[in-house]
Protein backbone atom coordinates (compact mmCIF):
# COMPACT_ATOMS: atom_id res chain seq x y z
CA UNK A 1 0.00 0.00 0.00
CA UNK A 2 1.73 3.28 -1.07
CA UNK A 3 0.29 6.28 0.56
CA UNK A 4 1.46 10.07 0.43
CA UNK A 5 3.62 11.49 2.90
CA UNK A 6 0.29 14.14 3.56
CA UNK A 7 -2.09 11.17 3.48
CA UNK A 8 0.16 9.35 6.37
CA UNK A 9 0.78 12.54 8.12
CA UNK A 10 -2.86 12.91 8.31
CA UNK A 11 -3.97 9.32 9.49
CA UNK A 12 -0.79 9.45 12.35
CA UNK A 13 -3.36 12.13 13.89
CA UNK A 14 -6.34 10.45 13.53
CA UNK A 15 -5.02 7.46 15.29
CA UNK A 16 -5.91 7.03 19.05
CA UNK A 17 -3.24 6.02 21.80
CA UNK A 18 -0.33 5.53 18.74
CA UNK A 19 2.39 7.44 20.11
CA UNK A 20 3.78 10.46 18.16
CA UNK A 21 7.24 10.15 17.47
CA UNK A 22 9.15 13.37 19.53
CA UNK A 23 9.90 15.83 17.21
CA UNK A 24 13.60 16.35 18.24
CA UNK A 25 14.31 12.64 17.08
CA UNK A 26 12.61 13.43 13.57
CA UNK A 27 16.02 16.69 13.31
CA UNK A 28 19.27 15.96 12.08
CA UNK A 29 21.82 17.28 14.36
CA UNK A 30 23.67 19.77 11.93
CA UNK A 31 27.24 19.63 12.05
CA UNK A 32 29.37 23.09 11.66
CA UNK A 33 31.88 21.72 8.99
CA UNK A 34 34.77 24.57 7.67
CA UNK A 35 35.63 24.04 3.94
CA UNK A 36 38.60 25.76 2.13
CA UNK A 37 37.19 29.31 1.11
CA UNK A 38 33.78 29.17 3.04
CA UNK A 39 34.68 32.29 5.50
CA UNK A 40 36.52 30.20 7.81
CA UNK A 41 38.72 32.24 9.91
CA UNK A 42 42.22 31.25 9.14
CA UNK A 43 44.97 30.43 12.16
CA UNK A 44 46.36 33.78 13.53
CA UNK A 45 50.30 33.81 13.11
CA UNK A 46 52.33 33.83 16.00
CA UNK A 47 52.92 37.17 18.20
CA UNK A 48 56.67 38.16 17.77
CA UNK A 49 58.38 41.66 18.34
CA UNK A 50 58.65 44.13 15.28
CA UNK A 51 62.27 44.42 13.99
CA UNK A 52 63.93 41.87 16.54
CA UNK A 53 65.87 39.92 14.46
CA UNK A 54 67.65 42.88 13.37
CA UNK A 55 67.86 43.66 16.82
CA UNK A 56 69.50 41.06 17.67
CA UNK A 57 71.52 40.67 14.72
CA UNK A 58 73.08 43.83 16.11
CA UNK A 59 73.26 43.22 19.33
CA UNK A 60 75.56 40.13 18.39
CA UNK A 61 78.11 42.63 16.72
CA UNK A 62 77.99 44.70 19.85
CA UNK A 63 78.79 42.13 21.79
CA UNK A 64 81.26 39.96 19.15
CA UNK A 65 84.67 41.79 21.63
CA UNK A 66 83.28 39.45 24.38
CA UNK A 67 84.83 41.91 27.02
CA UNK A 68 81.89 42.81 29.14
CA UNK A 69 82.33 42.08 32.67
CA UNK A 70 80.16 38.67 32.28
CA UNK A 71 82.32 37.16 30.04
CA UNK A 72 85.62 37.52 32.04
CA UNK A 73 84.45 37.11 35.35
CA UNK A 74 80.81 35.13 34.95
CA UNK A 75 79.73 32.30 36.67
CA UNK A 76 80.74 30.77 33.60
CA UNK A 77 84.60 31.44 34.75
CA UNK A 78 84.17 30.71 38.43
CA UNK A 79 84.48 27.03 38.96
CA UNK A 80 87.33 24.83 38.61
CA UNK A 81 86.75 23.27 35.33
CA UNK A 82 89.77 20.67 36.23
CA UNK A 83 87.36 19.32 39.21
CA UNK A 84 85.47 15.84 38.79
CA UNK A 85 81.76 16.54 37.18
CA UNK A 86 79.90 16.79 40.55
CA UNK A 87 82.54 19.02 41.99
CA UNK A 88 82.33 21.41 38.78
CA UNK A 89 78.56 21.14 39.22
CA UNK A 90 78.43 22.16 43.03
CA UNK A 91 81.13 25.26 42.16
CA UNK A 92 78.65 26.05 39.50
CA UNK A 93 75.52 26.01 41.53
CA UNK A 94 77.57 28.27 44.86
CA UNK A 95 78.75 30.89 42.36
CA UNK A 96 75.09 31.68 41.22
CA UNK A 97 74.28 31.93 44.41
CA UNK A 98 77.03 34.17 45.49
CA UNK A 99 76.21 36.40 42.15
CA UNK A 100 72.43 37.80 43.21
CA UNK A 101 72.56 41.91 43.81
CA UNK A 102 76.55 41.59 43.97
CA UNK A 103 78.83 42.73 40.62
CA UNK A 104 80.32 39.76 38.82
CA UNK A 105 83.84 41.15 40.24
CA UNK A 106 82.80 40.28 43.63
CA UNK A 107 81.72 36.73 42.96
CA UNK A 108 84.50 36.37 40.98
CA UNK A 109 86.67 36.94 43.97
CA UNK A 110 84.41 35.52 46.79
CA UNK A 111 84.89 32.02 44.32
CA UNK A 112 88.64 32.29 44.36
CA UNK A 113 89.16 32.16 47.72
CA UNK A 114 86.98 29.64 48.39
CA UNK A 115 88.49 27.67 45.76
CA UNK A 116 91.65 28.27 47.53
CA UNK A 117 90.55 26.09 50.54
CA UNK A 118 88.99 23.53 48.50
CA UNK A 119 85.40 24.17 47.27
CA UNK A 120 83.39 20.94 48.16
CA UNK A 121 80.34 19.62 49.62
CA UNK A 122 82.23 18.30 52.35
CA UNK A 123 84.61 21.00 53.12
CA UNK A 124 81.91 23.46 53.35
CA UNK A 125 79.90 21.14 55.35
CA UNK A 126 82.95 21.25 57.80
CA UNK A 127 83.28 25.09 57.73
CA UNK A 128 81.63 27.31 60.81
CA UNK A 129 79.82 30.11 59.44
CA UNK A 130 81.63 32.52 60.71
CA UNK A 131 84.50 31.69 58.35
CA UNK A 132 82.37 30.92 55.41
CA UNK A 133 81.02 34.69 55.84
CA UNK A 134 84.64 36.03 56.04
CA UNK A 135 85.20 34.62 52.92
CA UNK A 136 82.55 35.10 50.88
CA UNK A 137 82.05 39.25 51.79
CA UNK A 138 81.26 41.15 50.97
CA UNK A 139 79.28 40.03 48.27
CA UNK A 140 75.64 41.13 48.53
CA UNK A 141 73.19 39.77 51.59
CA UNK A 142 76.45 37.56 52.76
CA UNK A 143 74.71 36.97 55.97
CA UNK A 144 71.81 35.49 54.16
CA UNK A 145 73.61 33.76 52.00
CA UNK A 146 75.91 32.00 54.31
CA UNK A 147 72.72 30.45 56.01
CA UNK A 148 71.78 29.45 52.42
CA UNK A 149 74.37 28.01 51.35
CA UNK A 150 74.84 25.76 54.46
CA UNK A 151 71.65 24.88 54.52
CA UNK A 152 71.67 23.82 50.69
CA UNK A 153 74.52 22.22 51.04
CA UNK A 154 73.32 19.54 53.25
CA UNK A 155 70.52 19.01 51.20
CA UNK A 156 72.73 17.97 48.46
CA UNK A 157 74.63 15.77 50.90
CA UNK A 158 71.83 14.15 52.20
CA UNK A 159 69.31 13.74 49.49
CA UNK A 160 71.32 14.22 45.75
CA UNK A 161 74.70 12.49 47.04
CA UNK A 162 76.43 15.74 46.72
CA UNK A 163 75.78 16.84 43.44
CA UNK A 164 73.04 19.19 42.45
CA UNK A 165 69.68 18.39 41.13
CA UNK A 166 69.09 17.84 37.12
CA UNK A 167 65.94 19.66 37.03
CA UNK A 168 64.62 23.44 37.41
CA UNK A 169 62.02 21.96 39.34
CA UNK A 170 64.38 20.07 41.83
CA UNK A 171 66.68 23.16 41.96
CA UNK A 172 64.29 26.10 42.88
CA UNK A 173 63.39 23.81 45.80
CA UNK A 174 67.02 24.40 47.10
CA UNK A 175 67.02 27.33 49.82
CA UNK A 176 68.58 30.68 48.49
CA UNK A 177 68.26 29.30 44.44
CA UNK A 178 65.43 30.99 41.96
CA UNK A 179 64.64 30.58 38.76
CA UNK A 180 67.17 32.36 37.38
CA UNK A 181 69.75 30.93 38.76
CA UNK A 182 68.10 27.14 38.32
CA UNK A 183 67.94 27.97 34.68
CA UNK A 184 71.71 29.12 34.22
CA UNK A 185 72.59 25.86 36.90
CA UNK A 186 70.86 23.37 33.54
CA UNK A 187 72.67 25.33 31.06
CA UNK A 188 76.55 25.57 32.65
CA UNK A 189 76.00 22.58 35.30
CA UNK A 190 73.73 20.45 32.60
CA UNK A 191 74.58 21.69 29.62
CA UNK A 192 70.67 21.63 29.11
CA UNK A 193 68.16 24.28 27.94
CA UNK A 194 65.25 24.11 30.16
CA UNK A 195 64.12 27.62 29.83
CA UNK A 196 65.47 31.08 29.46
CA UNK A 197 67.43 32.67 32.49
CA UNK A 198 66.55 36.65 32.98
CA UNK A 199 67.90 38.47 35.68
CA UNK A 200 67.91 42.16 35.56
CA UNK A 201 69.42 43.06 32.82
CA UNK A 202 67.81 40.62 30.94
CA UNK A 203 64.26 42.02 31.82
CA UNK A 204 65.31 45.82 31.45
CA UNK A 205 66.35 44.73 27.86
CA UNK A 206 63.20 42.90 26.73
CA UNK A 207 60.74 45.35 28.17
CA UNK A 208 63.09 48.65 26.52
CA UNK A 209 63.21 46.47 23.01
CA UNK A 210 59.33 45.86 23.43
CA UNK A 211 60.17 41.97 23.29
CA UNK A 212 57.34 41.36 25.26
CA UNK A 213 53.22 41.91 24.44
CA UNK A 214 52.80 44.29 27.26
CA UNK A 215 55.00 45.41 29.75
CA UNK A 216 56.30 43.28 32.44
CA UNK A 217 57.44 44.00 36.07
CA UNK A 218 59.03 40.98 37.71
CA UNK A 219 61.91 39.02 35.79
CA UNK A 220 59.66 35.98 36.28
CA UNK A 221 57.15 37.53 33.81
CA UNK A 222 59.33 38.33 31.28
CA UNK A 223 60.93 34.56 31.05
CA UNK A 224 57.33 33.41 30.28
CA UNK A 225 56.71 36.19 27.79
CA UNK A 226 60.32 35.64 26.08
CA UNK A 227 59.61 31.58 25.71
CA UNK A 228 55.98 32.00 24.09
CA UNK A 229 57.98 33.67 21.12
CA UNK A 230 61.68 33.24 20.80
CA UNK A 231 62.97 30.52 19.15
CA UNK A 232 63.75 27.50 21.30
CA UNK A 233 67.59 27.54 19.97
CA UNK A 234 68.40 31.22 21.13
CA UNK A 235 67.46 30.24 25.08
CA UNK A 236 70.62 29.35 25.43
CA UNK A 237 72.68 32.64 23.88
CA UNK A 238 69.82 35.35 24.86
CA UNK A 239 71.11 35.85 28.58
CA UNK A 240 74.66 35.97 27.85
CA UNK A 241 74.06 38.27 24.84
CA UNK A 242 72.07 40.44 26.92
CA UNK A 243 73.43 40.77 29.90
CA UNK A 244 77.10 42.30 28.64
CA UNK A 245 74.84 44.43 26.72
CA UNK A 246 73.36 45.75 29.55
CA UNK A 247 76.50 46.10 31.30
CA UNK A 248 78.01 48.16 28.56
CA UNK A 249 75.62 49.49 26.86
CA UNK A 250 72.21 49.38 27.61
CA UNK A 251 72.50 50.72 31.40
CA UNK A 252 70.03 50.89 33.54
CA UNK A 253 70.77 54.93 34.25
CA UNK A 254 71.83 57.04 31.16
CA UNK A 255 71.77 53.79 28.60
CA UNK A 256 74.34 55.03 25.81
CA UNK A 257 71.92 55.10 23.25
CA UNK A 258 74.22 57.00 21.55
CA UNK A 259 77.02 53.72 21.10
CA UNK A 260 73.96 51.52 20.11
CA UNK A 261 73.73 50.12 16.62
CA UNK A 262 70.26 50.23 17.48
CA UNK A 263 69.12 53.31 17.95
CA UNK A 264 67.14 53.64 15.10
CA UNK A 265 65.06 50.85 15.44
CA UNK A 266 64.53 50.68 19.69
CA UNK A 267 61.34 52.10 20.46
CA UNK A 268 62.92 53.36 24.20
CA UNK A 269 65.49 55.19 22.51
CA UNK A 270 63.72 57.86 21.52
CA UNK A 271 62.20 58.49 24.91
CA UNK A 272 65.89 58.47 26.76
Amino acid sequence: LCLGLGHVQYLGSQIQGTPSIPRQSRKRKSLAIAYEGDGAEPPRAPWEPRDWREQLERIREMRSSRDAPVDEMGVHKCYDSSAPPQVMRYQVLLALMLSSQTKDQVTSAAMLRLRRRGLTVDSVLQMDEDTLGQIIYPVGFWRNKVKYIKQTTAILKQKYGGDIPSTVEELVQLPGVGPKMAHLAMHIAWDSVAGIAVDTHVHRISNRLKWVKKETKYPEETRVALEEWLPRDLWKEINWLLVGFGQQTCLPVNPRCSQCLNQDICPAAKRL
